[in-house]
């Protein structure tokens, strides 16, 4: 698919920058003139992702979040999210709705939500090497609807 737009991030892995991703996210979008459902979806999946980054590759420090987010032809919006922190040991597991390793303030629902919301998703990690996820959601022009 040809690429129409594209935004590049990279921030630290702290919780204030969740909002700022989520912003950013939200700005992008609005030129395929989304529904306010649509960029409720979108903007809740990216919250999820970058979210996972922050709490769970890095626990014992502060690395690094990158987040890219292309507009290709077609009115598809496709958003990666990556780090390169301690990967997950088990993808299948960690994909389980109430999986979580952040323990009991954590509702394990990240996977869950980011699949209920994007059109695709996917998942690729390497232990000690870090994750990378990949979502994409067609948003249709107005007439369409």
């Amino acid at each position: 698919m040809k690429i129409l737009n594209e935004l590049k991030m990279e921030f630290d892995s702290r919780s204030v920058n969740e909002g700022l991703a989520r912003s950013a996210i939200s700005q992008f979008a609005a030129q395929l003139d989304p529904t306010l459902e649509e960029l409720g979806d979108i903007k809740t999946a990216v919250s999820e992702a970058v979210t996972n980054a922050i709490v769970h590759a890095y626990p014992e420090h502060i690395g690094r979040v990158w987040l890219r987010v292309r507009v290709l032809e077609g009115g598809v919006l496709e958003l990666v999210v990556r780090d390169r922190g301690v990967g997950i040991p088990n993808l299948d597991e960690a994909r389980l709705p109430m999986y979580t390793t952040g323990g009991a303030d954590r509702a394990g629902m990240g996977f869950t939500i980011m699949d209920s919301f994007m059109d695709t998703l996917k998942v690729r990690s390497d232990q000690g090497k870090g994750t990378t996820v990949t979502m994409r959601r067609r948003v249709l022009p107005r007439s369409f609807r």
